[in-house]
C-alpha cells in the first residue's frame, strides 16, 4: 500500500463542483485584484477567528512582516520567538531590521518554553512571536501576562493552526495581531500562496491594509511607502469555499490523530502531547523516535511518505550564524530536530492507511 504524506488531489475531488463555478465567476467578471471575494473572505475569516478585522495578503511571510511593520518594529528592536520554527518566522523579523532573540522549546508541546521568555528580555525587546507549531496552540496566558506587564506586542504565528483553540478561543484572537498562511498544504490552503493578518486593533488593520497596497488608502494617494502584497481574488474565491469545510476537516484530522495515538501505544515512538488548554488541529502529526532516520527509511521502503519539520533549528542555520549561537545553546530544539518525524496526515486519510502505517512502525520496533 502506498500512503502519501498529503493528498491535495483527494480534497479537490471532494469539492470540485463547488470550487469551479467560483473560479469561473472571478474570471468572467475580470475581478482579479482586491475583488469582492477578497473583501468577503476577509470578513468571513476574521469572524471565524473571532476578531474584527482581516487583511488578505500574498503569503504568511508577508503577514508576519507587515504585522511587525504595523507595530513600528524595526532597526535596533528585538523580537522574541521560538528556536524551532519555520524559517519565515525569523526571516520576517530580519526583513524589518529587528533582531530575533530565540528561546528554547517545551519538550512536551514543542512550542516555545514560556518559562524561558522573561530571561530573554532586554531593554530593546518590543514584541513576542509565539508559534502555534504543527497545529498545537502555544501556552498563551503566560505570554499575554508578561506582554502586558512589559508593554510588548504579541504577534501570533498561526500559520499552521487554522481553527485551533486555546481555552475555548480560536487562535488568531489571543494576541494583539495574528498571522496565517494559506499555502496549499495547510489546513486551510489555497491553490497557490496566500496569507492573512487578523486583529481587533483598527489602527493596526488600517496600516497593514495600506502596507499591502503601495501605501494607498485611495487610488494614487500614497500616505506611506508600501508594498505589493495583495491576496489574489482567485485565491480568495477558493478559500471562501474551503473555509466552510474547515471545521469538518479539522475534526477528521483529530479522529486520525486519536487512532494513531491508540495504535502506536505499544511502540517506541512518542506521539504528540495534548495539554488540557488546547484543541489541536494536527496540521502535522509529529512523533519522536531516537532512531528517526532509520524509521523514516523503513517506512519509505513500505511505500509510506513522511516528513521532517525541521531538520536544522534556526540557531544552527548558516543564515543566522551572525547571532553567535552554537550547538548546545538550545538543546531541546536540537533534540527535536534530530528525533521528530511527521507521519501522513490529511482529512481524506483512510483508516486502513493509518493502520498500515502503525503496523509498519510495530514491525520496525
Amino acid at each position: 500500500m502506498d500512503v502519501p504524506f498529503v493528498d491535495l488531489r483527494a480534497q479537490y475531488r471532494a469539492i470540485a463542483d463547488k470550487v469551479r463555478p467560483k473560479v469561473e465567476a472571478v474570471i468572467a467578471n475580470a475581478d482579479f485584484i482586491l475583488g469582492q471575494d477578497v473583501t468577503s473572505f476577509e470578513e468571513e475569516f476574521a469572524a471565524y477567528c473571532g476578531v474584527g478585522y482581516g487583511i488578505g495578503l500574498d503569503s504568511g511571510t508577508s503577514a508576519l512582516e507587515l504585522s511587525l511593520r504595523a507595530c513600528d518594529i524595526g532597526e535596533g528592536d528585538e523580537v522574541i520567538t521560538a528556536a524551532n520554527t519555520f524559517f519565515a518566522t525569523v526571516a520576517a523579523i530580519t526583513y524589518v531590521g529587528a533582531k530575533p532573540i530565540l528561546v528554547d522549546i517545551n519538550p512536551l508541546s514543542y512550542n516555545m518554553n514560556v518559562a524561558r521568555i522573561e530571561e530573554a528580555l532586554s531593554e530593546r525587546t518590543r514584541a513576542i512571536i509565539p508559534v502555534h507549531l504543527c497545529g498545537q496552540p502555544a501556552n498563551m496566558d503566560p505570554v499575554m501576562e508578561l506582554a502586558e506587564r512589559k508593554e510588548l506586542w504579541v504577534i501570533e504565528d498561526a500559520c499552521q493552526a487554522h481553527g485551533a483553540r486555546y481555552r475555548g478561543c480560536r487562535v488568531g484572537s489571543l494576541g494583539h495581531v495574528a498571522c496565517f498562511s494559506f499555502y496549499p498544504a495547510k489546513n486551510l490552503g489555497g491553490y497557490g500562496d496566500g496569507g492573512m493578518v487578523v486583529t481587533n486593533d483598527e489602527k493596526i488593520a488600517e496600516r497593514v491594509r495600506m502596507l499591502r497596497d503601495y501605501g494607498q488608502q485611495e487610488k494614487y494617494r500614497h500616505l506611506i511607502v508600501g508594498y505589493n502584497r495583495r491576496l489574489d481574488t482567485l485565491q480568495a474565491a477558493v478559500l471562501r469555499v474551503k473555509l466552510r469545510h474547515l471545521d469538518e476537516w479539522n475534526e477528521a484530522r483529530r479522529r486520525h490523530a486519536h487512532l494513531y495515538d491508540r495504535l502506536l501505544k505499544d511502540t517506541s515512538v512518542v506521539p504528540p502531547f495534548n495539554p488540557e488548554y488546547s484543541e489541536h488541529v494536527y496540521h502535522l502529526y509529529v512523533v519522536q523516535s531516537e532512531r528517526r532516520d532509520e524509521l523514516r527509511e523503513w517506512l519509505g521502503s513500505k511505500g509510506i511518505a513522511t516528513g521532517i519539520h525541521y531538520p536544522v533549528p534556526i540557531h544552527l542555520q548558516p543564515a543566522y550564524a551572525h547571532l553567535g549561537h552554537s550547538k548546545g545553546d538550545f538543546p531541546v530544539a536540537e533534540a527535536y530536530a534530530r528525533q521528530t518525524l511527521s507521519l501522513p496526515m490529511f482529512p481524506e486519510l483512510a483508516k486502513e492507511q493509518i493502520e498500515y502505517v502503525a503496523g509498519a512502525i510495530h514491525q520496525f520496533n
